[in-house]
């Protein structure tokens, strides 16, 4: 990001419209990156296949904000007893500093709302992700390796 760059410029995104990326069999549709926003914070469209997830992770510098859409995710975060069932028109708020993970239990896709705040590169992880896993689902060194370049954290599963 150029250091000199202080505001972005107003722009519309049409429905469907915005890079896409697959993100551990995760499809993310970017309605802000944080390249367009000045690192102010990315938004995108995550749609979870049944099945389908992000592992236990930690974010050093970002929060993230959950929207559900559509679909019903489990969620478990770090220092809860039980996972928690986010339906439609759920909320949950992923803070900086504490772990969570995030899977579609149910039969059909979840389609997903994500504001990640500020912007500290998490949309380009997700691209070298992407990148990583075209050819396959590449070893768990290297994910990890990835996502640690970003200052996130893919630790053991939550207990």
């Amino acid at each position: 990001m150029d250091a000199k760059v202080t505001a972005t410029e107003p722009f519309v995104r049409e429905p469907a419209a915005g890079s896409t990326l697959n993100v551990l069999g995760v499809t993310h549709i970017y309605k802000a990156t944080g390249a367009e926003t000045v690192g102010s914070f990315s938004l995108w469209e995550a749609v979870f296949p049944p099945g389908t997830g992000a592992p236990p992770h930690t974010h050093a510098h970002e929060d993230e904000a959950f929207y559900v859409l559509s679909g019903e995710l489990v969620i478990e975060f770090e220092g809860e007893s039980a996972p928690h069932r986010v339906a439609p028109g759920g909320f949950f708020f992923g803070a900086r500093g504490r772990r969570h993970a995030i899977r579609n239990v149910g039969d059909k896709p979840a389609r997903v709302l994500v504001l990640c705040a500020p912007s500290c590169g998490l949309d380009q992880m997700f691209a070298e992700l992407d990148a990583a896993t075209a050819a396959g689902m590449p070893e768990m060194g290297k994910l990890v390796a990835i996502a640690a370049k970003y200052c996130v954290t893919i630790e053991p599963p939550v207990a």
